[in-house]
């Protein structure tokens, strides 16, 4: 019997950020499809209820979360190196772990503000992806080609976000990173490519969609008329994990319910 496309079993999924909202929806989808899972999330507690979640989507599939700021360019690799001691190999890296603020305008921002928000959305997916990045390329020039390099942008690249023009910036330059990466790694078989959410509901954005003023501004302009979740966006995890994708390479998957077009 051929092999399903999107079966992952026996593929190793990394996905920081993965402990809640886009990072888990994106976890329990490739658990469901096979993948082995670990997850890197700052909270220890978080990251336990996490593990149990995932196991009950699917126990025969091998599980574990690493505390690890990615911000934090030794933490970083030191959580890299465990997760190969753990897996022994990663076919899929999900850049995800990101935060947001935007309280105060523009010229009122502070360094540590800008900072705060680009340490973790820019920096942390370099130090992630390059780890990742060197792992495929070792394993390929040991006869065993292949990976992905997946990193988590955001519909506020392509649109204004008054306040928040470090969370856009850093979510634009994501775009272009995982656009070099997918021409400078296509020689080892590695894919890369952007998913950019639109409005998603997850407790981070809760206290936005709980503003009668935002969601009546913004809900008319979504044509499917909700708001995302954290499970539409398991099947772009799969696809881009599987070996459906393997011919598709530097794009980027913008998933809004139809908000910027209309």
């Amino acid at each position: 019997m051929t092999k399903n496309i999107f079966d992952l079993s026996g593929k190793v999924a990394l996905i920081t950020g993965g402990n809640a909202g886009i990072g888990l929806g994106f976890a329990r989808a490739l658990a469901t499809a096979g993948a082995d899972v670990c997850i890197w999330g700052r909270r220890e507690q978080q990251n336990a209820a996490a593990v149990a979640d995932l196991q009950s989507v699917n126990p025969s599939v091998k599980i574990q979360a690493l505390v690890c700021d990615v911000a934090d360019e030794d933490q970083v690799a030191a959580c890299f190196a465990e997760t190969l001691r753990l897996f022994g190999r990663v076919d899929t890296c999900i850049a995800n772990a990101g935060v947001a603020s935007g309280i105060n305008r523009f010229h009122e921002m502070s360094k540590d503000d800008w900072r705060g928000v680009l340490d973790v959305n820019l920096d942390g997916l370099f130090y992630t992806l390059r780890a990742a990045a060197a792992h495929m390329v070792q394993r390929a020039q040991a006869g065993d080609p292949g990976g992905r390099l997946i990193g988590t942008s955001s519909l506020g690249a392509l649109c204004g976000m008054a306040r928040a023009e470090h969370y856009a910036g850093s979510k634009g330059a994501v775009i272009s990173i995982m656009q070099g990466l997918a021409v400078e790694y296509a020689r080892y078989g590695v894919t890369a490519n952007s998913i950019l959410p639109g409005h998603i509901h997850t407790d981070m954005t809760d206290r936005n969609y709980q503003n009668e003023k935002f969601a009546a501004a913004i809900m008319p302009r979504i044509p499917v008329r909700r708001w995302g979740t954290p499970d539409d966006f398991g099947g772009i995890a799969v696809y881009l994990a599987s070996d459906a994708s393997s011919y598709h390479t530097g794009d980027k998957f913008l998933i809004d319910g139809g908000f910027f077009i209309y």
